[in-house]
């Protein structure tokens, strides 16, 4: 299992509060092989890495069952591409997690346009237990509307810093128009 996050000290947060709490809260099913701040290595061979996310960092790896991207909104395109034959020969399993970081990247082409290949599920902030109407009543007041329906209410909505609206340049590819220079694969 690879788990994945914008940055190193991200994925060695996830390794130790979400994946060792639940290990350890199983009562530990598996002997553990090693252990430290970037993987556990269980007695039956699994290994369970904890990784940055740099695309050029992470070459090498394959036939991983699990690969989790945190934060996916916030990886880079050239990550998630470089990530998925890792699990060509597997066919592994890809989890992404995130709230959305605008109208762009990957996270919302998928989630937006991955068809039937993705299992989607949506949790708003709202739905939580743990957070109370209270606290997102301040909130709402605090942020700027655009972080709040973004981090709270898990919105697709435009980045502060686009020019063009993202329906709008939409509306103005045509797929029947034929490249003047056509790029070529080789």
């Amino acid at each position: 299992m690879l788990v994945v996050c914008p940055a190193e000290r991200q994925s060695k947060e996830f390794l130790a509060d979400k994946v060792l709490k639940l290990y350890n809260a199983n009562g530990r099913p598996l002997d553990c092989g090693r252990e430290s701040t970037l993987h556990l290595e269980l007695g039956n061979g699994s290994r369970i890495l904890a990784l940055p996310g740099n695309e050029a960092t992470l070459r090498g790896f394959s036939g991983a069952r699990l690969i989790v991207l945190d934060e996916a909104a916030r990886i880079p395109d050239a990550l998630y591409y470089s990530l998925r034959p890792v699990l060509a020969v597997s066919k592994g399993r890809l989890l992404v997690l995130s709230t959305p970081y605008g109208k762009r990247g990957f996270f919302h082409a998928e989630y937006t346009e991955g068809g039937a290949d993705w299992h989607r599920v949506k949790v708003t902030a709202g739905q939580c237990p743990r957070i109370t109407p209270e606290f997102l009543e301040e909130e709402r007041r605090r942020l700027p509307d655009l972080w709040f329906r973004s981090e709270y209410n898990v919105e697709f909505v435009e980045p502060v810093d686009q020019v063009f609206r993202y329906d709008d340049i939409q509306a103005m590819v045509d797929a029947t128009i034929v490249p003047l220079f056509p790029l070529e694969v080789t």
